[in-house]
């Protein structure tokens, strides 16, 4: 079975939401309705032997999660038709991504973050080059992490830190240079869970 067979056969399946509260159980998630709307896109690579994710570290310059590795993204504007539209628009706007090379799978379920977003991961896949065009005013690198990195469960640890005077567990997932935790951790063990359960 090919790795996009494999991804549309976890995407198919019922599953819950995930957020980051999850590894926090004195946490208690805020109601839907006080949440922004955002997505996500959780872009498949399959030009090539192998078939690897498309993620950014987003610039210094930002006031909010600067040098963070995160998906392309972000939240949804009154213009977007839906979800899917926001995720193909942030990623033409930060990475030149054309949406028309993008072909959607699926979605996995919605994760709430501590920021209060409630995003959407849209899952699609490219299958040929395009030229990588980054907004460095939001993006400062944009790298390809190997589907079956973050397939297995081996390479996820829970990790900790302090925040807002508290405690609070998280998911990390490292690749080369690259510490990839929070909520981009988290959607993408939610992945792994999905495809390899």
């Amino acid at each position: 079975m090919g790795d996009l067979d494999r991804i549309q056969r976890a995407l198919a399946q019922s599953g819950s939401a995930s957020s980051d509260f999850d590894l926090n159980a004195n946490s208690v998630p805020i109601s839907d309705k006080s949440l922004r709307a955002a997505a996500v896109l959780v872009l498949l690579d399959t030009y090539g032997k192998s078939t690897s994710i498309i993620l950014t570290k987003r610039s210094l310059a930002l006031k909010h999660h600067p040098g963070q590795i995160a998906f392309p993204g972000g939240k949804r504007d009154l213009s977007d038709p839906d979800l899917t539209a926001t995720a193909l628009r942030e990623a033409q706007e930060e990475i030149g991504l054309p949406p028309d090379m993008v072909s959607v799978i699926g979605h996995l379920p919605a994760h709430q973050t501590i920021t209060n977003y409630q995003v959407t991961p849209v899952v699609a896949h490219i299958s040929d080059t395009f030229q990588v065009c980054r907004d460095p005013g939001e993006v400062e690198e944009v790298f390809r992490v190997p589907l079956e990195h973050v397939l297995d469960r081996n390479n996820f640890q829970v990790q900790a830190r302090q925040w807002q005077g508290q405690k609070r567990y998280y998911y990390s997932v490292a690749f080369g240079p690259y510490y990839i935790w929070g909520a981009t951790a988290r959607i993408l063990r939610g992945l792994a869970d999905r495809v390899v359960a």
